[in-house]
């Protein structure tokens, strides 16, 4: 069940950033420094790790389908391998996107990271 709800997850956050429908946020998508600085940035990281999201929320789902209905070491086995190719695909997607986030330019000048009004400038 773990798995097939962890499938699910993975399939509508890959989904969303390869339609870069996915907003920036603190607790989907690949979430770095980097990522989070713009939402160019965000995008862009999020479209380009997207195909290995996906697939390991195509891992998730097959290992849960195959889950159900087994029991004993048959299940730990399965677990295991869904689990450990879901998180070596998330690890390549996020690094992949993470170096795409890191060749975008930081947001210029202005009040970028900050809350203006009246002329003045304070920190958030």
């Amino acid at each position: 069940m773990v798995l097939l709800s962890a499938a699910a997850a993975l399939l509508t956050v890959g989904l969303l950033g390869w339609q870069r429908r996915l907003p920036r946020n603190r607790f989907a998508g690949i979430r770095t420094a980097a990522t989070l600085r713009s939402d160019a940035a965000f995008s862009a990281a999020n479209r380009v790790a997207a195909p290995t999201v996906v697939a390991a929320g195509a891992v998730c789902a097959a290992g849960g389908g195959l889950a159900l209905g087994t029991g004993g070491p048959a299940l730990t086995v399965i677990v295991a391998v869904a689990g450990t190719g879901a998180v070596g695909l998330l690890l390549a997607g996020g690094l992949l996107g993470h170096r795409v986030a890191t060749a975008i330019p930081a947001p210029a000048g202005g009040c970028a990271g900050c809350a203006c009004s009246g002329g003045g400038c304070t920190a958030t």
